[in-house]
């Protein structure tokens, strides 16, 4: 969407597409029949993620998904600033499925996760637009009949001898006429855009309403669908009678689908008006028996047997043999839910030999080729065309593509185009979750009171067995994400052995925002926070002395201190906890402040977030995406928990499984340590150390150490009562 355009953004990708006229770096761009006039003449360039157009229009075509993150301004950024043009000019599309489009580090799949958006398009976007400036500028100095290297590009003007000048537009067809250059030379000097807070591109359509999330999606004809799922993971119907639900104004059919029975209408109410309508009985099989309260034991009995061994340093069963003194603390960690605020659902119209699909994915190649599978058509006759999403936190990059083949499903049985909408109930209740998890360790302190052993067993679910990825991150029964941020912790622990059990059951697990380290992030630091007050050191000093040979985190965790007036006095009853952690590529560390009411109301007050993302795009956006990970992880730490008894889960929607709210917002402070390391991941990072930095300034604050989350005020007020 322009930022000064009234076009929706369909009407603009349509027109541009169409209009030709203009220079377009892309190699068999995929669009499809409804763009061949752009395609046909489209194959004198290297890839397919920019188009310059005689109107001076500069459209970057975006392969990521935009779920809030920011990567519609973003990676137009890293085009923008090696092209050298105006930025006032620079739109987006998003792009379609196709081989081009793939994921640079991932392998053959479009695909957005991971926080590698920026880490793993930041040379090929910054070449491509490079390569668009070279043709420009080699265009112009033909026109001139000058050495190209005496032209330079300068915001969407090539300047040349003698005070010339040609725009971008007026260059765009004579460029398009040349060679692309096979290794462009990328800018050297100061970055005129690079590192600069930018309003985003997507704000406008955002705030006027004009943004198109899948949920509005409406086509002539269109049916909408909900479907009724069995009450327990695994269920089956056994008995079904629709009758009462066909009797309602405004149903259309009801059919079965894999996941249960689909009521389809002609709008989303009259649909679920008739879902209630329906008579079901359930085979409820194994699922029927499963709770979390049992898993907790389970677990517990799992901790204190061997696993299979993650890390092995030195040898720490036997240090903690001959140890007289031994710390062991376990943690527990429950399911929880993505709850996007835009609930899952699918736009399908299926024909004969092609299908339309429109939804907001993460995984777009799985999602096609999925949708294929079920169709019985070719991947190439399937279109997939990527909205806004409503959030996304790993929930809509589900390997099974569920949401989407239950639409692709229904629309085979209806004949008519179908949006299949999940309500919040359906996908906290029959979704996939980030998993349970049990932590114990034992530990033993040296001379000094720095971890001279420390054993770590780790149980819980594998997000990776089963799945496409299984053969890349399962080595020797190691779920590489049930262990990150343990078996590679950075402190220097002489004897360290990480071990992991990976139980199976009914409940579907899934990555969430942060994955293990969402986990492992808790444990690590609330453990260390343990024995620094153990060994009677400041908790900040402790982890100093543990990362001597680590000067990226040092230089985090020194400036959270700072920033925050780390050791200087604070109100009777508040309390400061610190916490750092590594994930994808960044280093973050969080101080937070916090207060406890008499009531067991837990307030924080206060995050001071530090973070090394090495280069950095947009400094607005990393600020923003910290903020987010905070209100992210806090939602969690403070409130988040699926529960399961008799196979159901026993949360719905946001009364009992909240979010953060306004009045529990704390005052955050986010400072970026300006750097020339390869670019980190900013999306997830913030998630990991809030948790920790909070339960640990709840130490601080009260001498009460809790070591499962979340930190409910019943289960806080019952901490300060066995205190007392």
């Amino acid at each position: 969407m322009s930022k000064k355009s009234g076009m929706t953004r369909r009407q603009f990708i349509t027109t541009s597409a169409l209009a030709g006229g203009g220079l377009l770096l892309a190699c068999h761009v995929p669009f499809g029949n409804r763009y061949a006039s752009a395609a046909a003449d489209s194959s004198f360039a290297p890839n397919a993620f920019l188009r310059i157009g005689s109107d001076e229009s500069v459209t970057v075509i975006v392969n990521k998904s935009e779920m809030g993150q920011g990567v519609y301004t973003s990676l137009p950024m890293l085009v923008a600033e090696e092209l050298c043009c105006d930025w006032e000019k620079v739109t987006f599309v998003p792009s379609p499925v196709a081989t081009e489009y793939n994921h640079a580090q991932f392998g053959p799949m479009m695909v957005t996760g991971g926080s590698t958006s920026v880490r793993s398009e930041w040379e090929r976007l910054s070449l491509a637009g490079a390569a668009a400036r070279e043709m420009l500028i080699a265009a112009a100095a033909d026109e001139w009949q000058a050495d190209p290297a005496a032209c330079r590009a300068e915001k969407g003007v090539i300047h040349g001898p003698g005070g010339k000048m040609l725009t971008f537009g007026k260059l765009a067809a004579k460029a398009a006429r040349l060679t692309v250059p096979k290794q462009p030379k990328l800018k050297s000097g100061s970055k005129t855009l690079l590192g600069k807070p930018l309003h985003r591109l997507d704000s406008p359509a955002k705030i006027n309403g004009t943004a198109l999330f899948s949920i509005d999606v409406t086509a002539p004809g269109m049916l909408t669908a909900v479907i009724a799922r069995p009450p327990v993971f695994g269920g089956k119907v056994k008995n079904l009678d629709a009758s009462k639900a066909l009797a309602v104004p405004g149903v259309k059919q009801v059919v079965a689908v894999d996941a249960g029975v689909a009521v389809v209408a002609d709008g989303f109410w009259p649909a679920l008006k008739g879902r209630e309508q329906l008579q079901i009985v359930w085979n409820e099989g194994e699922g029927g028996t499963v709770s979390t309260a049992a898993m907790a034991k389970e677990y517990a009995r799992l901790a204190a047997t061997p696993g299979l061994v993650a890390r092995r340093d030195g040898d720490a069963s036997a240090v903690l043999e001959k140890s007289k003194k031994r710390i062991m603390a376990e943690y527990e960690l429950p399911y929880l839910a993505h709850a996007t605020m835009e609930p899952l659902n699918c736009f399908v119209d299926l024909k004969k030999d092609s299908c339309l699909i429109r939804t907001g994915s993460q995984n777009q190649t799985a999602d096609r080729n999925a949708a294929a599978r079920v169709a019985g058509l070719k991947p190439e006759q399937v279109t997939l065309e990527t909205t806004f999403l409503g959030g996304g936190f790993g929930r809509r990059a589900c390997p099974s593509s569920d949401f989407v083949v239950e639409a692709v499903q229904v629309a085979r049985k209806t004949g008519s185009p179908v949006k299949v909408i999940r309500t919040r109930e359906d996908d906290m209740r029959a979704g996939y979750y980030r998993p349970m998890w049990f932590d114990r360790i034992t530990a033993c302190l040296d001379g000094q009171g720095l971890p001279l052993a420390w054993h770590h067993r780790i149980v819980g679910q594998s997000i990776i067995a089963g799945t496409p990825f299984e053969s890349g991150m399962v080595k020797e029964g190691i779920d590489a994400t049930s262990v990150e941020g343990a078996a590679d912790t950075p402190y220097a622990i002489p004897n360290l052995q990480v071990e992991l059990h990976s139980p199976r059951n009914a409940v579907p697990v899934l990555w969430w925002r942060s994955v293990g380290h969402s986990h492992t992030a808790f444990v690590m630091e609330s453990f260390l926070d343990e024995l620094a007050h153990t060994a009677g050191k400041d908790p900040y000093q402790y982890r100093r002395a543990l990362l001597t040979r680590y000067p990226r985190h040092l230089k985090v965790l020194e400036t959270a201190a700072q920033k925050s007036g780390w050791g200087s006095p604070l109100a009777k009853g508040q309390g400061r906890g610190i916490a750092l952690h590594e994930s994808f590529g960044s280093f973050v560390a969080q101080v937070a402040e916090v207060s406890l009411d008499a009531k067991g109301q837990l307030k924080v007050q206060r995050v001071v977030c530090v973070i090394d993302c090495g280069r950095i795009v947009n400094p607005d956006t990393v600020k923003a995406q910290m903020e987010s990970g905070i209100v992210f992880g806090l939602s969690a730490a403070l409130y988040g928990a699926i529960t399961l008894k008799n196979g159901r889960v026993e949360q719905g929607n946001f009364h009992d499984y909240p979010l953060l709210r306004l009045a529990a917002m704390p005052l955050v402070e986010v400072h970026i340590i300006e750097s020339s390391e390869p670019p980190g991941g900013v999306g997830e990072p913030g998630v990991p150390p809030i948790a920790p930095a909070v339960a640990n300034a709840l130490f601080a604050a009260t001498g009460v150490r809790v070591r499962s989350l979340p930190l409910t005020p019943d289960k806080l007020k019952a901490a300060l009562r066995d205190k007392t």
